[in-house]
C-alpha cells in the first residue's frame, strides 16, 4: 500500500471520521425497555435476565429407541443361534403414567421416550429382536391399533445389552438448578426450543425494534408502476427495511416522499408513534431540492414542526456516504439518521451506522453490533485506488478457503448490481490511495 503525502481537504466544515460518527450514534442510542413476551414473540429479542434450570432434562430415564425394555442378566450371552426367550407383560408407551414393572425373564415393549419402567436395566432395540414374531430379525413393530396382542406373549433377543444401553438418564441434557441461558443471549430456534423444554411459556427480553425507512425524492416510482421520463423505482428503502429486518428489527417501510419540506415533516410527524429509530435516505447534500436536509434542519433550530429535534448534518471522511445526518427528534427523542440517496452509499451508511444503533436498541453489547471483519490478501488484475483522507469501502467476494477477497464492479455509488454479487465491504483506510494484488485488507463480512 503506497500513502500520499499530507491529506488536503477544502471542505469549509470538518469532516468527521467514521468512528468520530459511529461512536456518537452509540452514546445516543439506548436499550429499548425490558418487556415480558411469549415465547415466539421473543425470538430475535435478546434476553435481559438468566434463566435457571426449574426441573432436571430429561425429568426421568427414557428410552432412546423402540424395543424392549429388559434386565440385563436376562440377555446376557443371548445370540441368534441361541437367542433370549422373554415373557412381555406390557407396553410402554410415551407418555405413560402406571408402568409395568420388569421382573426376571420378563420384558417390555417400549416406545422412543417413554420412561424406562422400574426393574428394567437397558433397551433392547426392535432390531436386535423377532418383534415377537417368532421368525427372524425384526425391522420394526406393529402398530399397537393393529395388533394389540403385540403386548404380550413372547420376544427373542437375538443381542446382549448392557446396563443403561439405549437409556437417556434423567438429567443428562441439564440439571436443574443449572443455568439455562445467560441474559445478553439472542433467542433463535434452538434457544426458544430449550426454553420451552424446561416450561418457560414466557421469557423477559428487551423488544425488537421498530425502524421506519423512507426514502425521499420525486424522481422515485414504486415497483410496479410504470416509469414515465425522468423517473427511476425506489430500491433504497426496501434495500433498507430488509437490512433492517436482517439485523433483528421489526421494520415499516413507508413509501417513497415526495420532494416538498412540508410533506416530509408532516410524514415523519405520523410515523413517530411507532418508531424507536427513523432512517431516511436522500436528501443530505447540497442541492436545491435536498429537503430532508431543509426540513430536518428547520426542526433542529426550533421552527415550527416535531418538537425536542436535534439533527446534525455533517461530512464523514468516507466513500461513499460522506454526507450523514444524525440526532434526535419528537418528544421522546427518538433517534434519526439521515442517510444520502445514491443506493451504494445508502447501503454501506446502514452496515456501518444504522445496523449497530439497532443492535444497541436490542441490548447488544458494543462489541457485537457491528458486522465482524476478518484479514484478507487481495486478489486482482490491478490495483485498487482510493481518494486521500478518506476512508473507501468497495464490494468484495471473500474466499474463506483461500483467505483471499476480490473485487465486484466499481466504485460508483449507483451500481446496484454489483452490490447484488457483493458478499463483503474491502475497506482501504484514509492514509491509504493504493492498493496492490497481494496485499491485506480489512474485510467486513455481510452475510
Amino acid at each position: 500500500m503506497s500513502k500520499p503525502d499530507a491529506p488536503q481537504d477544502t471542505d469549509r466544515q470538518r469532516l468527521w471520521s467514521v468512528d468520530e460518527h459511529l461512536a456518537d450514534v452509540l452514546a445516543t442510542v439506548r436499550p429499548l425497555e425490558p418487556i415480558e413476551l411469549q415465547l415466539l414473540d421473543a425470538q430475535g429479542c435478546v434476553l435481559v435476565e438468566d434463566v435457571t434450570v426449574p426441573v432436571a432434562l430429561p425429568p426421568f430415564d427414557n428410552s432412546s429407541m423402540d424395543g424392549y425394555a429388559v434386565r440385563t442378566a436376562d440377555v446376557q450371552g443371548a445370540s441368534e443361534e441361541f437367542p433370549a426367550v422373554l415373557k412381555v407383560i406390557g407396553d410402554v408407551a410415551a407418555g405413560s403414567g402406571e408402568l409395568p414393572t420388569v421382573g426376571p425373564g420378563q420384558a417390555a415393549r417400549i416406545m422412543t421416550g417413554a420412561p424406562l419402567p422400574p426393574g428394567a436395566e437397558a433397551v433392547v432395540p426392535v432390531e436386535w429382536t423377532d418383534g415377537g414374531t417368532g421368525g427372524g430379525a425384526a425391522s420394526g413393530m406393529t402398530p399397537a391399533s393393529e395388533s394389540p396382542e403385540g403386548a404380550a406373549g413372547e420376544v427373542r433377543v437375538h443381542r446382549a445389552a448392557e446396563a443403561r444401553a439405549h437409556v437417556r438418564s434423567r438429567g443428562s441434557d441439564v440439571q436443574a438448578g443449572d443455568l439455562a441461558l445467560a441474559a445478553g443471549t439472542v433467542l433463535g430456534p434452538p434457544q426458544i426450543a430449550l426454553l420451552a423444554a424446561i416450561g418457560r411459556g414466557t421469557v423477559r427480553v428487551r423488544p425488537r425494534p421498530r425502524v421506519v425507512v423512507m426514502s425521499t425524492g420525486s424522481e422515485l416510482v414504486q415497483p410496479g408502476e410504470a416509469l414515465t421520463a425522468g423517473t427511476i423505482y425506489d430500491s433504497n428503502s426496501f434495500a433498507l427495511a430488509a437490512a433492517a429486518r436482517d439485523a433483528g428489527a421489526i421494520a415499516y417501510r413507508v413509501g417513497a416522499v415526495a420532494d416538498d419540506a412540508d410533506t416530509l415533516r408532516s410524514t415523519i410527524e405520523d410515523q413517530l408513534i411507532r418508531a424507536d429509530l427513523l432512517v431516511t435516505t436522500g436528501g443530505v447534500s447540497v442541492g436545491a431540492y435536498d429537503v430532508v436536509k431543509e426540513a430536518l434542519t428547520d426542526l433542529s433550530t426550533g421552527d415550527e414542526g416535531v418538537d425536542g429535534a436535534g439533527i446534525d448534518f455533517r461530512k464523514l471522511a468516507m466513500q461513499p456516504g460522506k454526507p450523514q445526518g444524525f440526532g434526535t427528534i419528537g418528544p421522546d427523542h427518538t433517534p434519526l439518521l439521515a442517510l444520502p440517496g445514491n443506493p451504494v452509499s445508502s447501503y454501506v451508511s446502514f452496515e456501518l451506522f444504522v445496523r449497530p444503533a439497532i443492535r444497541a436498541l436490542m441490548g447488544l453489547p458494543v462489541s457485537e453490533v457491528s458486522r465482524p471483519s476478518v484479514r484478507a490478501v487481495l486478489e486482482a488484475d490491478k490495483a485498487l485506488g482510493s481518494p486521500a483522507g478518506r476512508r473507501q469501502f468497495l464490494r468484495g467476494k471473500y474466499d474463506a478457503r483461500t483467505g483471499t477477497v476480490s473485487p465486484v464492479g466499481g466504485s460508483g455509488s449507483h451500481l446496484i448490481a454489483a452490490l447484488a454479487h457483493a458478499d463483503s465491504l474491502m475497506v482501504v483506510p484514509e492514509d491509504v490511495t493504493s492498493v496492490e494484488p497481494g496485499a491485506e485488507l480489512e474485510v467486513i463480512l455481510l452475510g
